[in-house]
C-alpha cells in the first residue's frame, strides 16, 4: 500500500533527500556558535583600548588565534546556510536563485578567508 497520490506516482517526484542534512548543519553550528561567540565577546572586552602590541601578544597565543578560527569558520557557514534558506524561500527565479546561492557561497568563504589570513598574519607578527 502506497501513500503517494497518483499524481506524485506519475511525476516520480518525492524528497530531495537534504533538507534533513541542512538541517542538522544549521543546528549544529548553532550550537558550536554558542561558546564560540561568547569567547570572541570575552576576546572583544579584553582588548579594547589595547594598542597594537597587545593584540599581536593576544594572538601570539595558539589557542586564541585557534578559536577565533573556529568562530570565523563556524559563522560563516552558519551565515551561508541561513541565507541560503531565505533565498531558496523568496527568490522564485531559478537563474536568479542558482546565482544568488552561487554568490552566498563565494561571500561566505570569502569572508572566511580574508578574516583568517588576517588572523594569522596578526598571530605571526605581521
Amino acid at each position: 500500500m502506497s501513500f503517494r497520490t497518483p499524481l506524485s506516482r506519475v511525476t516520480g517526484l518525492g524528497s530531495a533527500k537534504s533538507g534533513t542534512e541542512h538541517f542538522w548543519n544549521q543546528r549544529l553550528t548553532a550550537l558550536a556558535n554558542v561558546p564560540l561567540m561568547l569567547f570572541s565577546i570575552w576576546l572583544v572586552i579584553t582588548l579594547v583600548g589595547a594598542d597594537r602590541a597587545e593584540m599581536v601578544s593576544t594572538f601570539a597565543n595558539p589557542f586564541i588565534t585557534g578559536f577565533a578560527i573556529l568562530t570565523i569558520i563556524s559563522a560563516c557557514i552558519h551565515m551561508r546556510l541561513g541565507l541560503q534558506v531565505v533565498i531558496e524561500d523568496y527568490v522564485h527565479t531559478e537563474s536568479t536563485k542558482w546565482l544568488l546561492l552561487m554568490l552566498n557561497s563565494f561571500f561566505a568563504f570569502g569572508v572566511a578567508i580574508v578574516a583568517i589570513v588576517s588572523l594569522l598574519k596578526l598571530s605571526f607578527g605581521g
